[in-house]
């Protein structure tokens, strides 16, 4: 290993030694030795990093990294808020190198940055929110297979390291380049202002089971018809259910409407906000051997998943609801969200009849953009 790093990003006034930025440009970093302890110190006093050990970010192991990536490695793929930070392809690789990602991934870790930074997904205001709030990736098509993503059982778990690493790349790009750290925000500045956080905030990557899907991919519902593709969207932490006895479909998304319809998301102040409904193979199955499209679960899910006008009312004062729930009467049931089309249906994960549904932050949308 060299002793020269290259670090993380800098603040656009800062070099990576704290003085100085010298020209807009990166300033490796030459540390004293090549142990690991020495590089975990050195994060951890300059508040890089997500507080576990990383890979030290070597000029061959970025050039090796890079080695996957077609383009220009010093075009910005996209500035990130709330410091917007120019985030490179060379930038996302010293990311994807310190997360420990494997050759290969840093097309899809770009496709995610081309995500995060699509105005319809609203990054300033995921890292500006107290609401724990994290960064959900979704790996669909080829490259699923080709890198090793786990896409059964235990999809959302440890073990896998292109899971775990790309997710946790995300998370780094975030924290080194959009500066949404806490440590920032508690200091007075621009930062991640999340109250609590949660564990999704580590790393939050699965990848979609296509191979055991009734329905069409993911994307190609979107109208995408690349071989690889990466959705991102600003959610919170998954939520299961399970349904072992069954045999049709509406007793088992029965209970995916109750677990959608609770006052204690942004969903249920924000009409126009996502859900994730995850379902496991078996639930699909028996869902589609019934004739059920994709569209079918959503239309049902949307007309299920209501509560009373009047208990929203005696709940939130403060609404963003579409004119026309707020005109029902307080015994008219409403809908979590104002259309079935913000209901995103997917398969992964292995055997077993769990699935789960993923409630959105509110003010956001999902983006899915294909893997060049």
């Amino acid at each position: 290993m060299d002793a020269a790093q290259t670090a993380p990003q800098a603040p656009a006034d800062k070099a990576p030694d704290g003085g100085p930025h010298v020209d807009g440009a990166d300033v490796p970093l030459t540390l004293a030795d090549e142990s690991p302890e020495t590089l975990y110190a050195l994060l951890e006093a300059r508040g890089w990093g997500d507080g576990l050990p990383v890979v030290a970010p070597t000029p061959a192991r970025v050039e090796a990294m890079l080695a996957a990536y077609d383009g220009d490695p010093d075009e910005v793929v996209g500035t990130l808020a709330p410091r917007l930070g120019e985030a490179t392809a060379r930038v996302l690789a010293v990311n994807a190198v310190m997360a420990g990602c494997p050759a290969g991934l840093l097309p899809l870790l770009v496709a995610a940055v081309r995500g995060l930074t699509a105005p319809e997904f609203n990054l300033r205001g995921v890292n500006s929110t107290t609401h724990p709030v994290s960064a959900m990736v979704v790996v669909h098509g080829e490259a699923v297979d080709r890198y090793g993503f786990n896409a059964g059982t235990g999809t959302l778990g440890p073990g896998n390291r292109a899971n775990a690493t790309l997710g946790r790349a995300v998370r780094f790009v975030m924290l080194h380049v959009a500066g949404g750290t806490a440590k920032g925000t508690a200091a007075g500045g621009l930062g991640d202002a999340a109250t609590h956080g949660q564990p999704s905030k580590y790393t939050y990557c699965f990848a979609e089971n296509t191979p055991a899907s009734p329905w069409p991919a993911y994307p190609r519902a979107l109208g995408l018809d690349s071989a690889s593709a990466v959705t991102v969207a600003a959610m919170e932490n998954p939520h299961n259910f399970h349904d072992m006895e069954s045999r049709e479909p509406a007793g088992i998304l029965g209970k995916a409407a109750t677990v959608m319809a609770t006052f204690g998301t942004n969903n249920a102040v924000v009409s126009d906000a996502e859900y994730f409904v995850v379902l496991g193979p078996e639930h699909a199955a028996t869902i589609a051997g019934a004739g059920w499209a994709r569209q079918d679960v959503q239309s049902f899910l949307y007309e299920k998943a209501r509560r009373r006008a009047g208990d929203f009312r005696a709940h939130f004062h403060a609404n963003l609801w579409r004119p026309w729930m707020k005109a029902l009467g307080d015994d008219d049931l409403m809908p979590m969200t104002d259309h079935p089309d913000n209901i995103r249906v997917l398969v992964s994960g292995g055997p077993g009849k769990q699935s789960f549904v993923v409630p959105s932050w509110g003010r956001t949308r999902s983006v899915t953009v294909p893997v060049a």
